[in-house]
């Protein structure tokens, strides 16, 4: 079985999925408004939509004969920490990049050119 992380990015692979989960943003909605900007099947929605609740990016509820489906923010909000990490990462190396371009420029009167 995948990890929570793997299950997310797997999830969040497929441009469909994530126009999917842009949608529930906005609030939940039924499979039928989540199907109608898609030129696919309402079963290859349905498959999508399976894939988005298996990795717990989304909860489907009951209201009489619908199954409105909403966004479940905590597998993002993991991810969002994961990435955070490499943020950093490559935060320090710009600062380092830049630290190293001014060194170079200190040593050439005119500078780098553009």
């Amino acid at each position: 079985m995948q990890d929570q992380l793997s299950q997310t990015l797997s999830a969040l692979a497929d441009p469909t999925r994530r126009a999917i989960l842009a949608r529930l943003a906005q609030g939940e909605a039924s499979v039928n408004e989540l199907a109608a900007p898609f030129a696919i099947s309402q079963p290859a929605i349905s498959k999508h939509l399976k894939v988005l609740e298996q990795a717990g990016l989304i909860s489907r509820g009951r209201k009489a004969q619908l199954r409105p489906c909403r966004l479940e923010a905590a597998p993002l909000r993991d991810l969002a920490g994961w990435l955070e990490s490499y943020r950093r990462f490559w935060d320090q190396s710009f600062d380092r990049l830049d630290a190293y371009l001014k060194e170079l420029q200190k040593g050439d009167p005119n500078g780098p050119r553009n």
